[in-house]
C-alpha cells in the first residue's frame, strides 16, 4: 500500500505536470454587438433588428482552421459568411448575402481600395438586367440607399490585376443577409462593413471559395 508520503510526493509530481501544460488560447474579445441607429460621416445608419436574423449570420468570434494568414479575408460564398482570420485559430465571422444564381465569382484578391459612403454606379450588364436603374447610369451619390452602403471594399483579382467589379459593401437591405440576392457583390450589415472597414486596408488578401 502506497504510505501518506508517497501520495504527498505522486500529488506533488501531478501538479508540476499540471503547470507545465499550455492552457488553451482564448478567443478574441470584441465589443458588444450594437445595431442601434446611428449617425456616421453626415448620414443616420438606421437600427436593424438583429433579432429578425439568424444567430449564425450575427458577427461573432469563432473557432476557425484555415491555411489564410491572421488578417486575410476567407468568404464561403455557399454559406453566406465572411471570416476575417485573427491569431491562434480564431476568425471573426459576418454573416453576408451573395451573387444571385450565375453571378456569383470564386478566386483570390486583394482590396486596393476603400471608401465610405461609396457613389455607386451600375454597369451595363447591371442595367440590361433591370432597365429601372438607367436613372442611375450616371451614378448615385453615396447615403442611406445607396445600394453600396456605408462601406465599400474594392477588390482586383490577383489572376488578372483588374478590378472585375467585384466588391464587399454594406447594403441597405438587411434582409438580404444570408441569401443570393445581389449582382456579384458580398453584402453585409451596415454596421458590420462599417466594423470590418475599420479593421482591414489596401493590401488584404481575399479568398473567396
Amino acid at each position: 500500500m502506497m504510505d501518506r508520503r508517497g501520495i504527498i510526493v505522486g500529488l506533488g509530481g501531478l501538479a508540476l505536470l499540471a503547470g507545465c501544460m499550455t492552457p488553451p488560447p482564448e478567443p478574441p474579445r470584441i465589443a458588444a454587438l450594437d445595431y442601434a441607429a446611428r449617425r456616421d460621416g453626415g448620414h443616420t445608419v438606421p437600427a436593424i433588428p438583429i433579432d429578425q436574423i439568424p444567430d449564425w449570420l450575427h458577427r461573432q468570434v469563432v473557432p476557425y482552421e484555415t491555411e489564410a494568414a491572421p488578417g486575410d479575408i476567407v468568404i464561403h460564398s455557399e454559406n453566406g459568411l465572411l471570416h476575417l482570420v485573427l491569431e491562434d485559430g480564431f476568425a471573426l465571422r459576418y454573416g453576408i448575402g451573395v451573387g444571385r444564381e450565375g453571378l456569383g465569382w470564386t478566386g483570390e484578391a486583394e482590396i486596393y481600395r476603400t471608401a465610405r459612403w461609396p457613389r455607386w454606379t451600375p454597369t451595363p450588364a447591371m442595367i440590361r438586367r433591370d432597365p429601372g436603374l438607367e436613372r442611375w447610369a450616371d451614378g448615385q451619390d453615396g447615403g442611406p440607399r445607396n445600394p453600396l452602403g456605408a462601406r465599400a471594399l474594392y477588390l482586383r483579382t490577383l489572376a488578372t490585376g483588374a478590378d472585375e467589379g467585384i466588391r464587399i459593401h454594406g447594403t441597405p437591405e438587411w434582409r438580404s443577409i444570408g441569401r443570393r440576392a445581389s449582382s456579384g457583390c458580398f453584402r453585409m450589415l451596415q454596421h458590420d462593413v462599417i466594423d470590418l472597414h475599420g479593421r482591414v486596408g489596401r493590401g488584404t488578401r481575399v479568398s473567396v471559395i
